[in-house]
């Protein structure tokens, strides 16, 4: 069942969307060579608990999970790019960091990545992080009433398609509200026209993820958690929380 939001709930959203942003704003600036994951879980933690905020990650198990999530940011680093778990790595020079935060404020929840580089850039990051932000923009702007939930899976494929980049479509974008997992599912590829006809109080999580590499498959870790590509190419994450209006998408997760 997907349920549509009213736009005074939306506003409850916006406000935990603002702490999420605020959050990956903040890890990002304190992000630097020879920083641990685990010290940057703690400033994440920090912002949430300033804000009145309540993590969706820390102590999150689904199905796929051996154990419970330990930390409240996900932290992936190089060939990482989903669900890693904070710990006491310590980021070097030219690391690629993707950056995952989810939190509820009185009940009501969203969820955003970012990817960025730490120390000296490498331009292939750099571009990839690029092709992943363009196609985030791509699967927002598809994000319109009258559309269906297959436009913004395509507008996210195409773009990663364009790229020659590694894309993976057993996780992607979902509804998000009371819960940070609702339907509908969203893949990173797919056909326009398909599936849910989109309306104005829908609320998604748009969330493209790809690898340098043209591959797609990939292996978890023995913590049970992270996601790391089978060819050891880098990945970048993006994501947003995005409602639809009758005025177009608006990206929640803002700081």
């Amino acid at each position: 069942m997907v349920e549509l939001k009213t736009p005074a709930q939306i506003e409850q959203m916006r406000l935990a969307g603002r702490v999420v942003g605020t959050a990956l704003a903040t890890v990002k600036k304190e992000a630097a060579v020879g920083v641990s994951l685990r010290e940057l879980d703690e400033v994440a933690r920090d912002v949430l608990r300033a804000a009145g905020a309540v993590s969706l990650f820390d102590g999150y198990q689904p199905g796929f999970a051996a154990s419970p999530f330990s930390g409240v940011i996900c932290t992936s680093v190089n060939d990482a790019v989903l669900h890693g778990l904070p710990s006491d790595l310590r980021l070097a020079d030219g690391d690629l960091l993707n950056v995952d935060c989810g939190a509820s404020v009185d009940g009501w929840c969203a969820d955003s990545a970012i990817s960025f580089c730490v120390g000296t850039p490498r331009s292939e990051d750099l571009e990839l992080i690029a092709t992943t932000e363009e196609a985030l923009a791509a699967g927002i702007a598809a994000a319109v009433a009258g559309h269906r939930i297959g436009d913004i899976g395509a507008a996210i494929g195409r773009v990663g398609k364009d790229a020659g980049v590694g894309t993976n479509l057993d996780f992607g974008g979902h509804g998000v509200g009371r819960r940070m997992h609702e339907d509908p599912h969203i893949p990173n590829g797919g056909r326009p026209g398909r599936g849910l006809k989109l309306h104005a109080g829908h609320v998604f999580a748009i969330e493209p993820w790809f690898w340098a590499g043209p591959g797609s498959a990939y292996t978890i870790d023995d913590d049970g958690w992270t996601l790391r590509s089978s060819d050891g190419t880098r990945g970048a994450h993006a994501e947003h929380t995005v409602a639809i209006t009758p005025e177009g998408p608006q990206i929640l997760t803002l700081p």
